[in-house]
């Protein structure tokens, strides 16, 4: 999380598959702040449960690279994670 307000939840159709982009929170719909997560795989589980903010276009060999967190733990990861040093988001 971070100070800054959470987000109100925007829960859409969008399939949770391979390369979306959702924003992560706490049990509240409403507390998206500022941690994400990248669907390495099809999940339909989460689908209308978490506001997909986007999806990776190009690139998917270098997520496929990321450290993965571990499941059980809430997706942290054991050693030291990886750190993006660049974004670019395109409409």
């Amino acid at each position: 999380g971070s100070d800054r307000p959470d987000l109100p939840a925007e829960f859409s159709d969008i399939p949770y598959e391979r390369g979306i982009v959702g924003m992560a929170r706490a049990q509240n719909p409403n507390s998206a702040n500022s941690q994400f997560f990248i669907m390495f795989a099809e999940a339909p589980f989460l689908n209308g449960q978490y506001t997909v903010v986007g999806r990776v276009v190009e690139g998917m060999d270098v997520v496929d690279a990321i450290k993965r967190g571990n499941q059980v733990a809430n997706g942290v990861v054991a050693d030291s994670p990886d750190v993006m040093t660049s974004v670019r988001v395109t409409e």
